[in-house]
């Protein structure tokens, strides 16, 4: 299965069948083009105003540790389409095989993480390794407000009422982005992805794109363990080529 693909992951159906929901202003297909039109113009204007920006952090990933500059990894989007989501690469190339003896949740870092390069704890910090997801955003992908896409060993253990999150398009930033961040663990994660879902508006992203900025300085929170990330990788065991490892 390849990310240009037109298949879903898992069969993951989030079209809401048989799911008791609350209705969403973004269920309206008006409103979801509107949505994704000021997207689509935002990251275009944003990566001409960045451009420079971005070159000097390929820059410094390269030579603080080499290739490659970015990290390209599948995630899952709208309705369980796979996609290749961009960062800058804020780890080491061998990340993965290092993640066994430093945290039993292979989706989540711990503090001082020694995965995490010079260049790339700046980046994580502040959030600029996202800023090559806004060729996400241009070219469909993604959105610029939205919650924030897993990968698929996690969307493999969702719940039927978790598939909501993918009832819209990810985002680069979020509701529970500016909420807590990697200071909640997944069931508060939801529960505000879901009541950002249900209660969508212009004026919704607007503030959450200002205190996405209003953040960008902020101290790096402790991390904390996911029990329940946890607990699905050890009774859904991936093959080590399977797993990829760069999280939010």
């Amino acid at each position: 299965m390849t990310a240009d693909a037109p298949q879903h992951f898992g069969g993951a159906d989030a079209d809401g069948e048989g799911i008791n929901w609350r209705p969403s202003s973004l269920d309206a297909p008006l409103r979801r083009l509107l949505k994704t039109s000021i997207d689509r113009l935002l990251a275009l204007i944003a990566l001409v105003v960045l451009a420079p920006v971005m070159a000097v952090l390929a820059v410094w990933v390269l030579i603080n540790d080499g290739r490659p500059v970015l990290f390209v990894q599948q995630r899952v989007g709208l309705r369980g389409r796979l996609f290749p989501m961009l960062k800058f690469r804020s780890m080491v190339n061998n990340a993965v095989e290092l993640s066994a003896g430093i945290t039993d949740d292979p989706f989540g870092v711990v503090k001082d993480d020694p995965r995490i390069t010079r260049s790339g704890r700046f980046m994580r910090r502040t959030s600029l390794d996202e800023l090559p997801q806004l060729f996400n955003v241009l070219i469909g992908h993604m959105s610029l407000v939205g919650p924030r896409p897993d990968i698929p060993e996690q969307v493999a253990g969702y719940s039927v009422d978790d598939r909501r999150r993918i009832a819209v398009r990810p985002g680069i930033t979020g509701w529970s982005q500016v909420n807590g961040r990697d200071e909640i663990e997944w069931p508060e994660r939801i529960a505000q992805d879901v009541w950002y879902i249900e209660r969508w508006s212009l004026t919704l992203d607007a503030r959450i794109v200002a205190r996405t900025f209003a953040q960008v300085f902020r101290d790096e929170p402790d991390p904390v363990h996911d029990a329940v990330n946890a607990e699905r990788h050890r009774s859904h065991v991936a093959a080590p080529s399977q797993v990829t490892t760069d999280v939010d």
